[in-house]
């Protein structure tokens, strides 16, 4: 290792790689939330009890089918297959010439959007069926109970895989660079290529992969600690009737 190549290409190629690190982010960042809801909307939809009515029941089997292909294609291939698929299939198929960060915003939604939703689905299932049936024998809708009751738990719960989920995003934004995105991996392989010093650049790019990845379980971990709230606090729904928790909700 060359501690001097190291300081150059800091000095001389810093700047742009904290660019393309700037680029992992925000895709990591918008493909993360817009995945999550992406996730959470099937999950909902996934766990709606049956319908009395025909009609809905056929919806819902339909909207199902639609969740498990799309789900199955987006788990069981890569995201580097995926992002050729997307990008350069648009633009063979249908004519789409899609801006390339736009694009790798999509890829990682979509992708990201397909484990999401199993995570919000078993998070669902993972609230006492009792609290369900005790809003529905006040008058709560299913929806009402879904924003009001269940949701908040299962943000709650699931916040540990939701942080794991955007910092694989920050590291499998290096994938993108199969589409010329200027990500830092695109931007760290254009300056070792021309400095030939691979080794030195790639490890600056190290560093700053781990920096970004430190600050954002340092950050995620803030927010869990603020979400779990005191050890000794109270839910509102332990202590309120039923009747006056339906009047608030209402």
């Amino acid at each position: 290792m060359d501690f001097q190549w190291i300081l150059k290409i800091i000095i001389d190629d810093g700047p742009i790689m904290l660019f393309g690190a700037g680029i992992a982010l925000i895709i990591a960042i918008s493909g993360t939330f817009f995945g999550g809801l992406i996730g959470l909307i099937i999950g909902i939809i996934r766990t709606i009890p049956k319908s009395k009515s025909k009609l809905v029941r056929a919806l819902t089997k339909i909207l199902n089918g639609i969740f498990t292909l799309y789900i199955t294609i987006f788990r069981g291939t890569p995201m580097i297959v995926q992002a050729m698929v997307i990008y350069y299939g648009s633009a063979q198929a249908l004519g789409l010439n899609i801006d390339r960060t736009l694009a790798g915003v999509i890829i990682v939604s979509l992708n990201t959007g397909a484990y999401m939703s199993e995570t919000v689905r078993a998070g669902i299932q993972s609230i006492s069926k009792g609290q369900s049936d005790a809003t529905k024998s006040i008058g709560i809708t299913h929806f009402q109970s879904m924003i009001y009751v269940i949701l908040p738990q299962v943000l709650r719960n699931i916040l540990p895989n939701i942080g794991n989920t955007f910092i694989s995003n920050i590291k499998d934004t290096s994938v993108l660079n199969v589409i010329s995105i200027t990500e830092i991996f695109f931007q760290t392989k254009s300056i070792a290529g021309s400095n030939f010093r691979y080794f030195e650049s790639f490890f600056v790019a190290t560093l700053i992969y781990l920096a970004m990845t430190i600050i954002a379980i340092f950050i995620l971990k803030s927010i869990e600690k603020k979400m779990a709230g005191k050890s000794n606090y109270i839910r509102a729904i332990d202590i309120m009737p039923l009747s006056n928790f339906s009047e608030t909700i209402k």
